[in-house]
């Protein structure tokens, strides 16, 4: 068994930037996230908002017993804010915790989803110096697919730790 996880282990770290990616718009922008991050889209719901949050947190919403933190990504990323539609979803992902090493699952908001790609690790380029909406070390890359760039973003990143404990201080 210690094998098996070991092999596993090395195979993503020599990946890269190369996998499986769930691709999803905000604005004009397509960004891709690692299909092994996500846990289930759901459709736009009512979010409960919580006081003293930053304005990207648009508050938790309740998935079947568990209270999970929702962040739009347009106002994370500092774009203009949109109204929800019936193509709005919510990505649940899990991320890495900000204590200990417990994952932790965070809804994202976006415009739309729109499919499942495999990026080879050739079609994949650092991220640029310039035009993005988003920190650089949020990106993992970015892939060219079908003549178009996808933005890929390491999830894990998107969120400081300080932002996510404050998220998910039950305190």
């Amino acid at each position: 068994m210690a094998q098996t996880s070991i092999k596993l282990v090395d195979s993503q770290v020599s990946q890269g930037r190369g996998g499986k990616y769930l691709t999803f718009a905000l604005s004009n922008e397509e960004y891709g996230v690692c299909i092994l991050k996500v846990k289930e889209i759901i459709g736009i719901m009512d979010i409960t908002q919580v006081p003293g949050m930053p304005e990207y947190a648009k508050g938790v919403v309740n998935l079947r017993g568990k209270v999970i933190p929702i962040i739009d990504l347009r106002l994370k990323f500092h774009m203009e804010e949109k109204g929800y539609d019936s193509r709005t979803c919510i990505i649940v992902v899990e991320i890495s915790g900000a204590r200990d090493s417990d994952d932790i699952l965070i809804g994202i908001v976006v415009d739309s989803v729109s499919e499942v790609l495999t990026v080879a690790e050739s079609d994949t380029e650092p991220p640029p110096d310039f035009g993005m909406h988003t920190q650089k070390s949020n990106i993992l890359g970015m892939a060219k697919v079908g003549g178009k760039v996808k933005i890929l973003l390491d999830i894990d990143r998107v969120l400081t730790r300080e932002e996510l404990a404050a998220l998910t201080d039950n305190d």
